[in-house]
């Protein structure tokens, strides 16, 4: 899919700009100049496309107290999208990645305590057969932030 300009602003503004409003799309387009439809039919263009992924906030999981873990796991291939299916079930699976490592599976887990999260990773081995399951806890958090310039 080819973007124009137009789809370009779009992006740039709603990845680093977007209103907290009842009608964003509505701010954003009058940012742009354009008119609310016009930005609603180009977002549901760009998302249907797979260029845009997801609109929605990130937080700062350990400044709402939350605590977060780095999870590798030694997954059999013909296991594995079973196993994955298992893992994105849990609310706090953030991403799930397929590397080519002996612990082949990584996702991100972030809850309310690391109990809840030991809990639910001794669930996820017994719902799924899968024994080595390693859980990183983050032991400082270096954030970064990120916008691609379209």
């Amino acid at each position: 899919m080819s973007m124009d300009e137009i789809d370009k602003s779009i992006l740039n503004e709603i990845q680093s700009h977007f209103p907290i409003h009842p009608r964003p799309y509505k701010v954003v387009g009058e940012r742009l100049g354009l008119c609310e439809e016009e930005v609603i039919e180009r977002v549901k263009r760009l998302k249907d496309a797979g260029i845009i992924r997801r609109i929605g906030g990130n937080f700062h999981s350990h400044r709402l107290d939350f605590t977060s873990t780095l999870c590798a796991a030694k997954v059999p291939k013909e296991k594995v999208e079973d196993f994955v299916s298992v893992v994105n079930s849990y609310q706090g699976v953030t991403h799930n990645y397929l590397r080519n490592h002996p612990y082949n599976i990584w996702f991100t887990f972030i809850a309310e305590e690391m109990e809840v999260i030991d809990r639910a990773l001794k669930e996820i081995s017994e719902k799924t057969g899968v024994k080595e399951i390693l859980n990183l806890p983050a032991v400082e958090m270096f954030k970064i932030k990120v916008h691609f310039d379209v």
